[in-house]
């Protein structure tokens, strides 16, 4: 078979859909589920305390490059996964016993980051406690608020999505489900309750949008307000500077807040996938899990999302009304700058006038003086300039003067033109 060139990621790339399994699950088994928020650095040191569970426990050291792996320590089974924003242990105990309390107390404590999701999942054989008893006896310790089949009617799930003791909890009662079908759910459960409470990171941030927004939108009305009663180009430029400091206000929030909201809206994706994956069937007198998403999941992704739309709407409001103020300043400045030009254009014909009559006078000054010279040398030169007379060769010499002296000027007009006319002069 001939050789081809590999891509570096081809072996990699397959093997991710293969990556993450359901964990075959017999009952009665006790999972407990860790989401722990990645929070200054804190990813950075999973690996290591990972590798620290497995030499307490005599395991070989785990591989984490993958994000994934798998510890089997024969008392219970730990799924760690690494995802964008969180990490998540899950633990695996099969009794009836809690399956934290199999784990080293020490090691538990200190795992790194902020918990954001703790639930736990109980899966029991129908045939032990009909779930149909356990509703009659207010959920065998918990009241249910949620309760449907699963799995086209092969098990029953029972929640209330409330955290008791620092837990939320969901019970699982297997009919006929395989033990991969039972893994499945119980991941497709514990991913529902991550991705809830990680799309609602959001409903936070948009309540803090939102008074931003209220106070905005209502200063960005006062700024086009005064913009219509702008009588100057200095009230026009105030407006324009407020309106530039509003615009950068809104941007920095919509810089801050676009992944919150966009993560919101994949995560509330992700838990209607789940729940699609579930394929519950409606218990009566109770919702099943899709309804009790719809009805108090989906307003506060809802609201995250009408608060993102309302962010990007006042963002371009306010660059259109900047761009309208602006091309307002610069027609007012170009009608100022005209007249500017129009005033330098009459100072420079008044300069030139005068120019023209101090150089008029000039020429009258310079023959003046010209000519005295000539009467000087005539008188002195009379004897040999008779019968001319020195009155008549003063009077003869004062055009000749005048026009040499107008030629002169002239011609030294035209040359300093012609320097300025050239580039760099």
């Amino acid at each position: 078979m001939p050789l081809f060139e590999e891509h570096p990621q081809r072996r990699a790339l397959n093997d991710e859909v293969h990556s993450r399994p359901p964990v075959p699950l017999n009952t009665p088994e006790l999972v407990s589920y860790l989401a722990f928020l990645h929070v200054d650095g804190s990813a950075d040191l999973e690996a290591a305390h990972l590798h620290q569970l497995a030499a307490q426990l005599g395991l070989p050291e785990p591989s984490t490059d993958t994000g994934h792996v798998s510890l089997d320590a024969g008392e219970f089974r730990l799924r760690w996964e690494r995802h964008s924003e969180f990490s998540s242990y899950t633990f695996f105990r099969h009794g009836a016993d809690h399956a934290l309390l199999a784990v080293p107390a020490g090691w538990r404590k200190g795992i790194p980051g902020q918990l954001i999701v703790a639930t736990q999942v109980e899966v029991r054989d129908a045939d032990d406690i009909p779930a149909e008893t356990v509703i009659a006896q207010d959920g065998h310790g918990f009241t249910p608020t949620v309760a449907s089949q699963i799995a086209g009617g092969a098990g029953w799930v029972l929640t209330d999505f409330r955290i008791v003791e620092g837990f939320s909890r969901f019970v699982v009662f297997n009919r006929s489900l395989t033990p991969r079908q039972a893994g499945r759910s119980v991941q497709r459960l514990v991913e529902i309750e991550t991705y809830r409470v990680m799309a609602l990171l959001a409903f936070p941030v948009a309540k803090d949008v939102g008074r931003l927004l209220a106070r905005a939108e209502g200063e960005l009305a006062d700024l086009m307000d005064n913009m219509g009663n702008s009588t100057s180009t200095d009230d026009e430029r105030r407006v324009l500077n407020r309106l530039t400091r509003l615009a950068a206000e809104v941007e920095r929030s919509v810089a801050r807040t676009t992944f919150r909201f966009g993560a919101a809206a994949a995560y509330y994706q992700l838990v209607r996938q789940r729940i699609e994956d579930l394929r519950e069937v409606r218990l009566d007198g109770y919702p099943p899990i899709r309804e009790f998403m719809d009805r108090r999941l989906a307003p506060a992704i809802a609201t995250c999302a009408t608060m993102a739309r309302r962010q990007e709407d006042l963002s371009g409001r306010i660059a259109r009304n900047s761009q309208l103020l602006r091309t307002r300043v610069d027609i007012e400045l170009e009608r100022q700058n005209q007249e500017l030009l129009a005033q330098m254009n009459r100072r420079a014909k008044l300069q030139l006038r005068l120019q023209e009559t101090v150089e008029g006078l000039s020429v009258v000054a310079i023959t003046y003086y010209a000519s005295q010279l000539v009467q000087y040398l005539a008188k002195g030169g009379k004897d040999y300039l008779a019968p001319a007379t020195p009155e008549v060769i003063t009077a003869v010499s004062i055009p000749i003067i005048a026009g040499l002296v107008a030629l002169g000027l002239r011609r030294m007009r035209r040359q300093l033109a012609a320097e300025e006319a050239v580039p760099g002069h």
